[in-house]
């Protein structure tokens, strides 16, 4: 059976005659940073997509938003639900799972005949990305115990976010002018395929805690949770912060956090035992991730609204000159990767954080109507110290988390990233529609970016241990 694991806490069996030399090799990054490469750039490939298959398929304004804003809902809110099934049923087989369900998913997409067939088609795909990233860390660190080797293994595998999320648009509009909107998704099938069957043939099953319930009131309490703040700051960014519905989608999302705790606390098998978030490294890690994401996405965002509304470029002009903010990911996760068995994870995260909140601070400092040549280095600096500082985090987060909980932590990790993410883009987009001046918005937005960054190095420098160690142990 291509989906069996082995069970108990014991060491994973063997995929294949090539798994254990799969420890060793790069196969099982290319299988998980495939799978990752995926679902991060499905959520900004759609965005140059969306007024053709508006046209085409007839959708209304509100048929549209879903489109886009569908898949990251279903994605954010149950990420913990796709960890906390990791550890149960083994991560190899959930993450499996999920690349079919989001292979099967991206091409009922790209044949749907309707909007409210693609509308049903994303949130589907949401649930299969949803399952993929708790399962792929995870994965990683079981297949690259080595902290040296885990380190680089983190950094690539943070870097595909970057690249991914800042190659959508450029991506989805060469598609989109040479060969139709409907290849956005065809486009996940064969990369889908590949990472199904190199997972098989070179990730060792992974350990299952089937005796571990899942805990169903605390998975409902975050996944209303994070519904319900992320539709509230998406909400923001159209209808301004002091809009009932947002007010009461922020409310609502705290006292589903208030449910989970008290849930939690006395649970007898807790989704997320609450001594976890009591490790300094581990929720202070989990912040940082989402200062960097706020500040990051928060720019590429802004950036983007700025180059074609006041610029004039295109979808495609746009992300040639996002470009150089992604173009030195790859290369700050690979160094980092090599630096932290010398140096420890936390002066690259710390001087991480201080190149980002230094970049964006050089954009706010550029002046209401800077050249684009004097935003390049600004937005080098952003990429490669989100970049760079990603590889410690991960490995913090995942150093503190016991084995038996490595799919939740994973999730935790992820799932505040992505509330970063979704926390930067609404308070970037409120700004510029509050500001009477286009430019004084833009500069605004990109000061509180740097201070964001700015306070990651600071929590940083707090909670991120001055060296690298391996994975915990269960007790």
């Amino acid at each position: 059976m291509p989906f069996a694991e082995s069970t108990g806490g014991g060491e994973p069996g063997r995929a294949c005659s090539g798994a254990g030399a799969g420890r060793r090799s790069p196969a099982p990054l290319l299988a998980v940073c495939a799978g990752y490469f995926m679902v991060i750039l499905d959520v900004t490939i759609i965005n140059v997509a969306v007024p053709v298959v508006g046209r085409e398929l007839s959708a209304s304004l509100t048929g549209i938003q879903w489109i886009t804003d569908g898949y990251t809902l279903v994605f954010a809110g149950f990420l913990m639900t796709g960890g906390a099934l990791g550890d149960r049923l083994g991560n190899r087989r959930v993450f499996c799972m999920g690349v079919v369900v989001f292979t099967v998913a991206s091409a009922a997409c790209a044949f749907a005949p309707d909007a409210s067939f693609l509308v049903v088609a994303r949130l589907v795909e949401g649930l299969g990305a949803a399952l993929i990233v708790p399962g792929s860390l995870a994965l990683l660190q079981q297949a690259y115990p080595a902290p040296a080797a885990r380190s680089r293994a983190f950094g690539l595998w943070g870097s595909m976010a970057g690249v991914a999320a800042s190659a959508g648009p450029l991506l989805g509009g060469l598609l989109v002018t040479t060969v139709g909107w409907r290849w956005v998704f065809l486009i996940n099938l064969p990369v889908g395929v590949a990472c199904l069957l190199l997972t098989l043939r070179y990730v060792a099953p992974s350990p299952r805690h089937a005796d571990r319930a899942l805990d169903w009131p605390a998975q409902c309490a975050v996944v209303a949770a994070v519904a319900l703040l992320t539709a509230a700051l998406n909400e923001a960014g159209r209808r301004g912060w002091s809009d009932p519905a947002v007010i009461a989608g922020l409310g609502l999302a705290v006292l589903a956090v208030v449910a989970f705790v008290l849930r939690e606390r006395f649970a007898r098998f807790p989704a997320l035992p609450l001594r976890l978030l009591r490790s300094r490294a581990m929720s202070g890690a989990a912040v940082v991730g989402l200062l960097f994401n706020f500040g990051f996405y928060g720019m590429v965002f802004t950036a983007s609204l700025d180059f074609q509304r006041r610029r004039g470029f295109s979808a495609l002009e746009t992300g040639l000159a996002l470009f150089p903010a992604v173009a030195v990911t790859m290369f700050a996760s690979v160094l980092s990767g090599r630096l932290s068995r010398r140096t420890g994870d936390r002066p690259l995260v710390v001087t991480g954080m201080l190149l980002g909140a230094l970049g964006l601070a050089g954009w706010t400092a550029a002046g209401l109507e800077p050249a684009y040549p004097l935003l390049v280095a600004p937005m080098m600096a952003a990429g490669f110290g989100t970049s760079f500082a990603l590889t410690g985090t991960t490995a913090t987060v995942m150093g503190a988390a016991p084995s038996a909980y490595a799919g939740a932590a994973s999730a935790l990790f992820n799932t505040t990233r992505q509330i970063g993410s979704a926390t930067g883009v609404a308070l970037g987009g409120s700004l510029l529609a509050a500001s009477a001046d286009y430019g004084t918005g833009l500069r605004v937005s990109m000061g509180i970016g740097a201070l964001a960054y700015l306070i990651a190095a600071v929590l940083a420098w707090v909670c991120v241990p001055a060296k690298s160690s391996g994975p915990s142990v269960a007790k």
